[in-house]
């Protein structure tokens, strides 16, 4: 007596295009994981040529008819006064040594702030911007900040604090169309920035929340005493040898 046989009917076409969108959603996915970990990994060694923040500006300059030259000169971080690293660090996060590339407490004390003020202040560490700028667009937005934060661990991981520190020095904005210490320091000092100044280096920090609005070469009244506070807070560090342990 012949076996029974249960015949499965076939997918329908629905079926069969959702699986199939479903396998080319994994291989996306699968292939952006792998892109985004040889990029950062390539990035540990090579300096970039540009970022996606120096194209926009270059751009969005041509766009409106004014000069679109993007003034950017990589220098590796032992050619970059010490002074240069702990003004940043002084600036934007003096937890830097010792955060995984979050500064949770920071970002709680944001929260409770951002509750009652009409003006959002931020919490980002140094490691999320360098990962924002190196990788992502210049935007606000769910995805962009959970992409944000993916990258934020793999340069803890890969990087580690002083490359970290030396790509925010290269590629931060520091002026109009004006990215990077070195570049900053000879447009707005007329030296390298291996020579620059404590005072000129807490300057530079200074217009770093906005420097498209704010000017290192001309400070106005409130860089000024943005600049006081930033020196203040050096000594308070301890100065550069702050960052020996990076």
């Amino acid at each position: 007596m012949p076996l029974l046989t249960t015949v499965r009917p076939s997918d329908s076409p629905a079926k069969r295009l959702a699986k199939k969108a479903l396998l080319l959603t994994f291989k996306i996915l699968l292939g952006g994981f792998a892109l985004s970990i040889l990029l950062v990994f390539i990035f540990k060694f090579v300096p970039p040529l540009f970022t996606p923040l120096m194209t926009a500006r270059s751009l969005s300059a041509k766009f409106a008819g004014k000069e679109s030259e993007i003034y950017y000169e990589w220098t590796p971080y032992e050619k970059i006064s010490p002074e240069a690293a702990i003004a940043v660090v002084a600036s934007e996060d003096q937890n830097f040594p010792n955060h995984s590339g979050f500064d949770w407490e920071s970002i709680k004390q944001a929260f409770k702030a951002n509750k009652v003020r009409k003006r959002t202040r931020g919490a980002s560490t140094i490691t999320q911007q360098v990962a924002k700028n190196m990788f992502l667009w210049n935007s606000r937005s769910y995805l962009r900040k959970g992409l944000e934060s993916y990258f934020t661990v793999l340069l803890e991981v890969i990087w580690g604090k002083e490359r970290i520190l030396e790509v925010y020095l290269n590629i931060a904005e520091m002026g109009d169309r004006t990215f990077g210490v070195e570049a900053a320091s000879r447009r707005f000092f007329g030296r390298s920035a291996a020579k620059i100044t404590r005072r000129q280096a807490a300057t530079l920090a200074a217009v770093l929340p906005n420097p498209r609005r704010f000017s290192a070469k001309n400070p106005s009244g409130y860089i000024q005493r943005r600049t006081d506070f930033i020196t203040r807070q050096i000594r308070l560090l301890g100065g550069p040898a702050y960052l020996k342990s990076l």
